[in-house]
């Protein structure tokens, strides 16, 4: 991949331009030759990561206006050059990540920085081949350009970052709209967040500028043929320096350097309040008010000090929580502060009712609600945090009214009574957990198999006072599983506050809704227990695993789960809705996923059909996305320790959720740690696992290892092949070794796969079940494998558990292999 003659490490480069041979390491840059710009690596504040950017060479402030690597950040030990085959390419240990990917005859290139802020890609006759203008981040320089040509495949948007210190793609792409119009857009997601007012023409002005800024600072150009229409613009005066940005919020900045700081000249949205969550969760905002934000009646800044300093972008946090429920003896009920002449937030649901009255009684029953409004009987609730709520002025007629949900502490009534009856709730609380505690250790002494006292801690921690609901009556939609909540104020020195909120199901209802547990409702059975369809009175579904009361190892788990699955949110992993523990009984609710497991649809002898590629990739992608949250994204990292198939299942779009976690573990920090009890699926085990009961992260990447290869296969692990092989590895591996890796496809497939994916996938899947877990990759470097076409992976040693044969050993070389033109670069680990 690299050239072979001596390569240069640039720590400071007092030049515009690389060539091959040159190494910029992070603590390097080239600089413009009038020194308007720079490129090296970027590192956020407080991040860990970086990336390769070009950012203003004179300014500090706000100065990055292009990144390579937005979806890829790298390390410190990340080094930016010219490959062999004459590609911009990053390379940290054995991974590659290709800037750019293009098909060269001669290699003998080289890349400059212009002043305008442009890399090109020169070949040997100075002919461009590539240029960062052509792929823009979130800046719009002058020189660059807004929209799209057919004829040459171009299109010209801008994404916004993350937020202000994660420049990965964000929500929001300004972009211009292809129709007749011609419009100025920015995209929330799918959805249009702001459109010019008027459609781009030669006498248009762009954002509305005053006559004397259009007419000595910008040139705008639009260019509008059959195949191309495109915005453009220079600027008048070359002592001045402008630009347009894409901010995190989704508001479109145009900004001029003056007097050392970025001045705003204007903006679209252009006023703050039209800005997406200018001011946090929770709080309101007024155009007409300085300063724009303030938090809601009973709550508070989530930082005092950002928000003295204007910095709205935390929002606000409740001061004290709401009672729903808490109902006991000495509790009083939550209620609502009413705000007139409001501009209502952002993400409503729209419920049909028959008055005012039963508007407020179905947010005052429903814990996540925050809030309601009712107008010309038009009932809408909303759950969690409210966004973008907006103080009208006082002379205003659009305005609506707007009822927030307070505990009864912050609507300024009755505050003695309340703190007699707060003292009352935390006498009444501390009295039943010292009680339960009692009742708990005397039967654990007594060794009595009746472990209510246990279980009736439990159900206390998972909901307070042991409050029953009725699962036939339960709204899915607006109950999640988990609260996201914030502490409230006098909670938040106490290091064992309790974060899981659980609904707990009466089990009359359970069963009503499964119909007695009727064996025509049983969807399956594993370890754990029996599952079972249920029906809810509006016609939902949900899954009812129900635990056999034999089983001690089961409650074990059924509390494991609890307590995990609580704090995990996440599209690929399965939602827990609640439990029921009363008496004997011990069950979890679940989300009801009506296509049940993957190995059904991978294994199972009654599949009516075959999964299709499309398919297989989605489930591939979303596994990897679900185990990425749990190793990184979450609260509380999990190793989830028994990933396999039969615990992959399938909403009614064959989208994957990971299910399961009775297994599963809180683990902190890198190191690995070790057990006595060996728990999990052989087959799927890690080998310093399944031997030496050593776990971590990269247990489940050997897992997903082993799952990848039965997706893309058809075929369990377990089998027997036509090989000296002990299973699908040790084949996959002697396939690959063989120069034959696609064979490994599922023979429906082998002509309707993307051979270069297929490669990619079980260069990826080989690469996850290596011996050393030091070796496997990490799910970050596993899902930019699958889903980066550019990226030049590694070559794999010869797994574990492959083989029965001694005379082989682990070093084996490697021989290149090449399907479709598709090439696996061997890359020697340092």
């Amino acid at each position: 991949m690299f050239s072979s003659h001596v390569t240069k490490y640039f720590e400071v480069a007092a030049m515009d331009t690389i060539t091959p041979g040159i190494h910029l390491i992070s603590s390097a840059t080239i600089v413009s030759a009038g020194e308007m710009f720079e490129l090296g690596f970027y590192q956020p504040a407080n991040s860990v990561n970086y990336y390769v950017a070009i950012m203003y060479k004179n300014i500090l402030e706000d100065r990055v206006v292009w990144i390579a690597n937005r979806d890829y950040p790298v390390t410190a030990s990340a080094f930016f050059c010219i490959g062999k085959d004459g590609n911009l390419a990053i390379r940290q240990g054995r991974i590659i990540y290709m800037v750019t990917d293009l098909n060269l005859t001669n290699a003998n290139v080289s890349a400059t920085l212009l002043d305008s802020g442009n890399l090109v890609l020169r070949d040997e006759n100075s002919s461009i081949l590539w240029q960062s203008f052509d792929y823009p981040s979130h800046t719009f320089l002058p020189g660059m350009k807004l929209g799209y040509d057919t004829m040459i495949g171009k299109t010209w948007s801008y994404v916004s970052w993350r937020s202000s210190n994660d420049p990965s793609p964000g929500n929001f792409t300004f972009q211009l709209d292809p129709g007749k119009e011609k419009r100025l857009v920015i995209l929330n997601g799918d959805q249009i967040y702001w459109r010019s007012i008027r459609p781009w023409g030669d006498d248009s002005s762009f954002f509305e500028f005053p006559p004397e800024a259009r007419m000595n600072m910008y040139n705008f150009t639009f260019v509008s043929e059959s195949d191309a229409a495109y915005l453009t613009y220079t600027l008048y005066r070359n002592d001045i320096i402008s630009r347009f940005t894409l901010d995190a919020t989704g508001q479109l900045r145009q900004v001029l350097w003056l007097e050392n700081e970025w001045s705003l000249l204007n903006s679209q949205p252009r006023q703050p309040c039209d800005v997406y969550a200018y001011c946090g969760a929770n709080s309101s905002c007024s155009n007409v008010s300085s300063p724009f934000c303030s938090c809601l009646p009973g709550f508070e800044p989530s930082s005092a000090e950002l928000w003295s300093n204007g910095d709205f972008k935390e929002g606000c946090n409740r001061k004290n929580d709401l009672q729903c429920g808490m109902e006991g003896p000495g509790t009083t009920e939550d209620g609502f502060h009413e705000i007139s002449n409001v501009k209502l937030p952002r993400n409503q649901l729209p419920l049909e009712v028959q008055s005012i009255g039963e508007c407020r009684s179905t947010c005052l029953n429903n814990c996540s609600c925050s809030g309601f409004s009712y107008t010309d009987q038009n009932c809408s609730i909303w759950s969690g945090d409210l966004i973008n709520l907006q103080q009208l002025p006082a002379d205003g007629i659009s305005g609506t009214t707007f009822y927030l949900r307070l505990s009864t502490s912050d609507l300024g009534t009755n505050r003695s009574t309340n703190n007699i009856r707060r003292a009352i709730i935390v006498s009444v609380t501390i009295s039943m957990t010292v009680f339960g505690s009692a009742l708990f250790i005397w039967q654990v002494k007594k060794k009595r198999e009746d472990r209510k006292g246990e279980r009736y801690l439990f159900s206390l921690f998972l909901s307070p006072l042991s409050y029953r609901q009725d699962l036939l009556t339960f709204d899915i939609t607006m109950s999640p599983a988990r609260s996201e909540k914030k502490p409230a104020k006098q909670r938040r020195q106490v290091e064992h506050e309790k974060e899981v909120e659980i609904p707990l199901f009466s089990f009359s209802s359970v069963s009503a809704a499964t119909d007695n547990f009727s064996f025509s409702n049983k969807l399956g059975e594993g370890g754990f227990g029996p599952v079972y369809k249920g029906k809810l009175l509006k016609g939902e579904e949900v899954a009812v695993k129900r635990l056999s009361r034999k089983s001690r190892q089961g409650w074990d788990e059924l509390k494991n789960e609890a307590m995990l699955i609580a704090k995990l949110q996440h599209k690929n992993l399965v939602k827990l809705l609640g439990c029921c523990i009363e008496g004997d009984e011990n069950i979890l609710i679940y989300e009801y996923l009506p296509n049940k497991s993957l190995d059904s649809f991978l294994f199972g002898t009654n599949a009516i059909f075959v999964l299709p590629w499309e398919t297989r990739v989605r489930i591939i992608e979303g596994i990897a996305q679900g185990l990425l949250y749990l190793h990184q994204y979450s609260r509380v990292q999990i190793i989830h320790r028994d990933l396999k198939a039969s615990n992959v299942l399938l909403d009614k779009d064959m989208n994957p959720k990971i299910s399961d976690f009775g297994m599963a573990r809180i683990f902190g920090g890198t190191e690995q740690r070790a057990t006595n009890r060996i728990v999990g699926t052989y087959g799927y085990m890690a080998p310093e696992y399944a031997l030496e009961g050593v776990f971590s992260v990269k247990s489940d990447v050997f897992s997903f290892g082993v799952l990848l290869l039965e997706i893309l296969s058809g075929k369990k692990n377990t089998g027997l092949y036509l090989t000296n092989s002990l299973n699908l590895i040790g084949y996959a591996w002697d396939l690959w070794t063989s120069n034959k890796p696609l064979e490994l496809m599922d023979i429906d497939l082998q002509d309707k796969c993307c051979p270069n994916a297929a490669t990619r996938y079980i260069n990826t899947a080989l690469l996850c079940v290596e011996d050393r877990a030091s070796n496997r990759p990490t799910m970050s470097n596993v899902f930019m494998m699958l889903n980066n076409e550019l990226a030049i992976l590694p070559s794999p040693v010869r797994p574990a558990f492959s083989n029965v044969r001694s005379g082989l050993e682990s070093s084996q070389s490697i021989p290149e292999i090449s399907q479709n033109k598709l090439t696996v670069s061997v890359v020697v680990p340092r």
